[in-house]
């Protein structure tokens, strides 16, 4: 630290604002999941009150819980494993071209409410696109109500979540691809490596293990955390809750009811998800290459 004491000055700065802005926050929330607070009256000590309610008596919760593990299993790892490939193959592509397609692939994460087009798609009249077509090919001949029906929504959301989710993470493997040392394989070519698989296996995926954890931790970030995607499209609260989430079971108690103790509590559920989930993640990865 004495020698290397310049390095420390510089990063005061950002641990400052990490731990006043990220830290901090965490902390007083995990403090108020354990009490009751209104935001009118001073915060009450209740204990594990709010967690038993949490997981023994709200059914909304439940069933929101169950949505978010759902949205994660499907969404994370496709999302994850459909970035890579994309990144993979277009990164074989000539640079003006690999620019291009770049573009297109990220242009829906950065478009702010672009996924409002999916409203269109599935309006549940005859003029959405999806409708107008099943209906021309006599496939149904009366509207379906895909964003109010249970059956429909979750999996309309799953697909728009998809859709969304091909943009930091393939951002990150594009760069991670373009970092790789090329005469490493060279040296795998003379070691052994006999194959573009074995070459990914080897040497691609051990040469850029930080942005495939970058893009793991995004995932499933994106995954977990899905609210706006189903509040836009299924209302909210949704129709007998088809679409609801934790996130979303997290608005309704923190900015609607202003229960924030209850609020907090399903926050720090999420949280302990988030973190348990990352850390499994990051020791899988570790065996990349293995």
């Amino acid at each position: 630290m004495k020698r290397d004491k310049q390095l420390f000055v510089l990063l005061i700065p950002y641990m400052v604002l990490f731990l006043l802005f990220t830290v901090l926050p965490v902390i007083i929330s995990i403090f108020f999941s354990f009490t009751h607070f209104n935001m009118l009256e001073f915060p009450r000590w209740v204990g594990w009150d709010n967690y038993s309610k949490l997981l023994w008596n709200d059914d909304v919760f439940l069933i929101g819980l169950k949505n978010t593990l759902i949205f994660a299993v499907i969404t994370g790892p496709v999302s994850y494993i459909a970035c890579f490939v994309f990144a993979w193959l277009i990164n074989e592509l000539n640079p003006k071209i690999r620019a291009f397609m770049t573009l297109v692939f990220f242009a829906p994460s950065i478009s702010g409410n672009v996924f409002f087009i999916w409203q269109i798609i599935f309006s549940s009249d005859s003029y959405g696109i999806m409708n107008g077509f099943l209906m021309k090919i006599g496939f149904i001949y009366e509207p379906i109500q895909w964003l109010q029906n249970p059956d429909y929504m979750l999996t309309i959301i799953i697909i728009v979540q998809l859709w969304l989710s091909l943009g930091t993470s393939f951002l990150a493997f594009i760069a991670g691809l373009q970092t790789v040392d090329r005469t490493l394989y060279e040296a795998g070519a003379v070691d052994g490596v006999k194959n573009r698989w074995q070459e990914l296996w080897f040497i691609t995926l051990p040469s850029m293990r930080p942005q495939l954890m970058f893009g793991a931790v995004i995932q499933i970030t994106s995954s977990l955390a899905v609210a706006d995607v189903a509040m836009a499209l299924a209302g909210f609260p949704s129709v007998q809750y088809g679409a609801h989430t934790v996130v979303t079971h997290l608005v309704d108690y923190g900015t609607i009811r202003f229960e924030m103790g209850y609020a907090s509590a399903i926050a720090t559920v999420l949280f302990m998800l988030m973190l348990g989930t990352n850390l499994a993640v990051q020791k899988l990865l570790k065996r990349v290459g293995e």
